[in-house]
């Protein structure tokens, strides 16, 4: 400084870099050595970039594309097989070739919806099944078990739709009112089940959601209609029950991913249900089912 008003040291203010150009400073620690990496980053630049940049590559990120058609390249990446979506496993990939059998050159809505239909009905669906295991949540080791909750089901169909060629991807929804019992609320200590899954099918040039979750005859039970599929519509939950009663209520959409993520949903359901994982990494075991059938005839 030699004593004249040298004005403001800013050079972005000053005039001397363009307005839209800044400067980013990083900092990191080297074997004990402060080191400072100054970069100038241009704002129409990066967001150009960013606006046409593909969807990132880690398989847990979350999709927050608007609905409608997506390129070749978006695409991809719901077609792969990952750690939880397993569709390599032999396991799974003889599920859907076996569901699909003799359809040869189908559509995909009509392998969709077979698969769909298989999913719902073959695996039976378990509440008292949510493990705080990795592997308990493979699409292998759930079609091995021939039982799941809503998310593991959910997976399964998102696993054999890509070993068909159809891509899909996992959702989420807090919902209120599930289809439960008096036992299971209990448990829960609320009719809250946060992270409720489902699964979304890109099908003629968009995402249709799927809801494979409760097979047939546990519908029957509770008396409540099953969730069809046609390939062309959302299927979720019934606002009312079969007899009229109100069924279901989505209360918070967390949105959509390519593989599973874990550890996000474990950590809502300590947050949301800590009685049910006092003590122990798995639910008392106990039968839904039967619980379902005890509870209509009490009515």
């Amino acid at each position: 400084m030699d004593g004249r008003d040298g004005g403001d040291l800013d050079p972005c203010r000053r005039g001397d870099v363009d307005v839209h150009k800044k400067l980013r400073l990083k900092f990191t620690l080297n074997q004990g050595i402060l080191k400072t990496k100054i970069t100038l980053i241009d704002d129409r630049t990066r967001k150009k970039e960013r606006s046409h940049s593909p969807p990132a590559t880690g398989m847990s990120m979350r999709d927050k594309r608007p609905g409608g058609t997506l390129v070749e390249n978006d695409l991809e990446l719901y077609l792969r097989p990952t750690s939880f979506i397993d569709f390599d496993n032999p396991t799974v990939r003889d599920f859907a070739e076996r569901v699909c059998q003799n359809m040869g050159n189908r559509s995909r809505k009509e392998k969709a919806i077979k698969l769909y239909y298989a999913v719902r009905d073959e695996i039976r669906y378990d509440p008292y099944d949510m493990q705080f295991s990795p592997e308990a949540l493979k699409a292998s080791t759930v079609i091995r078990k021939g039982s799941g909750y809503c998310v593991a089901k959910a997976v399964v169909l998102a696993a054999v739709a890509r070993q068909q060629g159809i891509p899909s991807r996992i959702g989420f929804a807090d919902v209120r009112n599930h289809l439960s019992t008096a036992r299971l609320r209990e448990l829960m200590g609320t009719d809250l089940f946060v992270y409720h899954g489902y699964t979304e099918l890109f099908l003629a040039d968009k995402w249709v959601k799927a809801t494979p979750a409760f097979n047939l005859a546990l519908c029957e039970r509770f008396q409540v209609k099953p969730l069809e599929f046609d390939g062309e519509d959302d299927s979720i939950f019934h606002e009312f029950n079969a007899v009229g009663q109100r069924h279901m209520q989505y209360v918070t959409d967390h949105g959509t991913f390519a593989d599973l993520p874990f550890d996000e949903i474990f950590a809502a359901y300590r947050k949301q249900y800590p009685a049910m994982f006092a003590g122990s990494v798995r639910f008392q075991a106990s039968d839904f089912h039967a619980e379902a059938e005890m509870e209509k005839q009490d009515i």
